[in-house]
């Protein structure tokens, strides 16, 4: 009898601390360990090679994506970072046009400069990654949702067709926006899942951390020296909390998604709210694709105001109660968010209005609160 998900978020990968018999793995909060002969020793020589609190937490994270080996870091762009590390000067990187922005800052203002090349496509039509392609193409980064514009690419298309032109090139998925518990992308034939733990994994706005997710073993192996040496990677005590919050994921995402929704339905009918955008609305150009990969359509919604002005949109974002004002997502308190402002102002200007976001955008990280609560903060805001 398989293992489903609910039960693997608890189970998966784990089992019993041996010499106590703890349940819960203990915090190894320790750098190195006793070797009985120089090289002899119980499986742990160093702690950035590996930690038992920490060694659980990845077990953890293979579990729930499926995978045979995790790795946790100490944010999702040192993730981002290893992955990157696996090319070589000259290799080139194709990832969509809507990303959150500090992958697009370290693709361009960290490795574009190392040798590395990036084109950014719009990923909701596969044939826009497969041209191009070209004979120095390595690595195809995609990210669905993307952050903020909730674009949907469809992994397992884009993953036949690139495959199709040539099985060498990695695709990589960042699965932040619809954890484990909506879409799982190594069963669509990725070879590389990452999430920045930071939201949805760890829930509750208490750690920050990066994790990657693999079913290959030479790659898990390239993955694990890369982290090895460069040390960018997850503290016991995070990977304790991180642990604890994988634990609870798919109660949580139960009620993200059940509130996004009640959400989504809420602004669309809203008559000063503008464009909408959620993938569970049956008008979003790709609901159809959404609905083949995904689960359910998680908690993050984004929308504007048919007032587009900045004053506008500051006086919305001034004026939420329950909605704090805040960077990240993904914690069981709900947060409201200014792309141009926050999380998307590495992106220049230029780049940010060819694709929308400008700045009347706003991103909603919907949480577990009640409902009515939450809806009667989105309605006083908006009456101001």
């Amino acid at each position: 009898m398989s293992v489903k998900f609910n039960t693997k978020t608890i189970h998966g990968g784990q089992k019993y601390e041996e010499a106590t018999g703890a349940v819960m793995p203990p915090i190894f909060q320790t750098s190195t360990y006793a070797q009985s002969s120089p090289g002899i020793h119980k499986g742990y020589e160093y702690s950035r090679g590996k930690n038992p609190t920490r060694t659980a937490l990845e077990n953890a994270f293979a579990a729930i994506e499926n995978g045979t080996h995790g790795f946790a870091f100490a944010s999702g762009l040192a993730a981002i970072d290893c992955v990157l590390r696996t090319l070589n000067l000259g290799d080139e990187v194709i990832a969509g046009d809507d990303l959150y922005g500090g992958t697009y800052r370290m693709f361009t203002r960290l490795f574009q400069k190392y040798g590395l090349k990036f084109q950014f496509v719009d990923m909701n039509n596969v044939e826009n990654v497969t041209n191009a392609i070209t004979s120095d193409t390595k690595l195809i980064w995609i990210e669905t949702p993307t952050n903020p514009l909730m674009k949907i690419a469809d992994i397992e298309e884009i993953n036949k067709a690139v495959k199709a032109k040539d099985a060498t090139i990695l695709i990589a998925v960042d699965n932040t926006f619809a954890t484990p518990y909506l879409q799982r992308p190594l069963d669509l034939g990725v070879d590389i899942v990452m999430h920045s733990a930071t939201k949805y994994l760890g829930g509750h706005s208490d750690l920050v951390m990066g994790a990657l997710m693999v079913k290959d073993e030479k790659l898990a192996n390239d993955l694990h020296f890369i982290q090895f040496a460069a040390g960018a990677i997850a503290g016991p005590m995070d990977s304790f909390l991180a642990l604890r919050g994988v634990k609870t994921l798919h109660i949580r995402m139960q009620r993200h998604c059940e509130n996004g929704r009640a959400v989504a339905e809420y602004l669309v009918n809203h008559p000063k709210i503008g464009d909408v955008y959620y993938p569970g609305l049956e008008n979003h150009p790709n609901h159809k694709i959404a609905k083949k990969q995904m689960d359910d359509f998680g908690g993050m919604v984004s929308f504007r105001l048919k007032d587009e002005s900045k004053e506008a949109t500051f006086k919305f974002l001034e004026n939420t109660k329950i909605f704090t004002l805040a960077e990240s997502l993904g914690g069981v308190e709900s947060l409201v968010n200014h792309p141009v402002t926050m999380t998307h102002a590495s992106i220049p200007e230029s780049e940010r209005l060819k694709i929308g976001i400008t700045d009347s955008l706003i991103r909603l990280s919907v949480g577990i609160e009640d409902i009515d609560y939450l809806l009667a903060d989105l309605e006083q805001a908006l009456n101001k």
